[in-house]
């Protein structure tokens, strides 16, 4: 029998339903890639999306960071910028004769790194340093960044020229990693009409930063099975001895789905996770961590293929 939401969830769930629909409203797309973005941040996990320009990475970063009520900056990676100018660092104040500290864009609530891979691999480690640890250390202090820190990074998977892909260790610390890919044939008409005038209207913040939090709290109480758990676990071992995948699922991989599942069926209204979220999940939150025998480079495509196989040979608990 499924578990029921919480009487004092149940606002909480209604309010991310219009939040979702508000987003729904300004993104013409897929509606999973909004709750997957919606999975992660609840999930606390940061989301990396690949897709050429054009197709709506930032007007959708923008508008989930106003639906959610949560502070919004944007770092365009380029060849030359350097950790300073993503972490902040210490400024000569004249008046006391002292260096103080002045944060840099990272100190945010909801981040969106656009062509992280154009970065340089010192900033780029710098960044997913601080990113993974939650705090900025200089000057022998460590600065704490928001609770509710979420980085939305964007990669062009056509353009390698002057870019530095992120390395697998790497890769492994988002949550999840999705394609918005074109919209549909309807969808692209009604960007040249009616809704260019939808989008210049600001949407309205649903949620705040309190309540972003509560469901935070809320997804750690949402019921996932043990045979549920065994399923995750038993899928991620089979990659690493897999012939054909030279690097499987880590434990931490196996964690981050776990969560999700929780994030997700939360996002679905429930109290408890299905089998059917774990395997709607696992292309997002696994696809970019199996790196197949032959290659990683444009391989995205023969990792989901290989993955998928796997898991059909794994009996679903039911």
């Amino acid at each position: 029998m499924l578990q029921q939401i919480k009487d004092d969830d149940r606002e909480l769930v209604t309010l991310l339903e219009q939040a979702h629909q508000a987003l729904a409203r300004q993104w013409l797309g897929d509606p999973f890639v909004i709750e997957v973005m919606l999975t992660s941040i609840i999930a606390k996990g940061h989301v990396l999306l690949v897709d050429v320009p054009g197709v709506g990475k930032t007007t959708l970063a923008k508008s989930m960071a106003q639906v959610l009520g949560l502070d919004f900056n944007r770092i365009q990676f380029t060849n030359d910028i350097l950790p300073a100018d993503i972490l902040g660092g210490s400024i000569y104040n004249p008046s006391d004769g002292k260096f103080n500290f002045a944060p840099g864009p990272i100190f945010t609530d909801f981040l969106l790194a656009d062509e992280i891979n154009r970065g340089p691999t010192r900033s780029q480690s710098a960044f997913l340093q601080a990113m993974e640890e939650g705090y900025v250390a200089a000057e022998g202090v460590n600065y704490p960044l928001s609770e509710l820190f979420t980085v939305i990074a964007t990669q062009n998977p056509i353009d390698f020229d002057s870019t530095n892909p992120l390395p697998e260790a790497q890769l492994d610390r988002f949550l999840t990693s999705v394609s918005l890919g074109y919209p549909s044939e309807e969808a692209e008409l009604h960007l040249l009409g009616a809704y260019g005038e939808e989008t210049r209207a600001i949407p309205p913040a649903i949620l705040n930063k309190d309540s972003v939090a509560r469901l935070r709290r809320a997804c750690e109480a949402v019921f996932l099975h043990e045979d549920l758990m065994r399923y995750i676990v038993e899928i991620a071992r089979k990659t690493r001895s897999d012939q054909r995948i030279k690097l499987g699922i880590s434990p931490r991989g196996s964690m981050h789905l776990a969560t999700a599942s929780k994030a997700y069926a939360l996002v679905k209204g429930r109290q408890q996770v299905l089998p059917e979220d774990i395997q709607k999940l696992i292309p997002p939150v696994w696809d970019h961590r199996i790196l197949p025998r032959h290659g990683r480079d444009n391989d995205s495509l023969h990792a989901h293929e290989i993955l998928q196989d796997i898991v059909e040979q794994v009996a679903v608990p039911r």
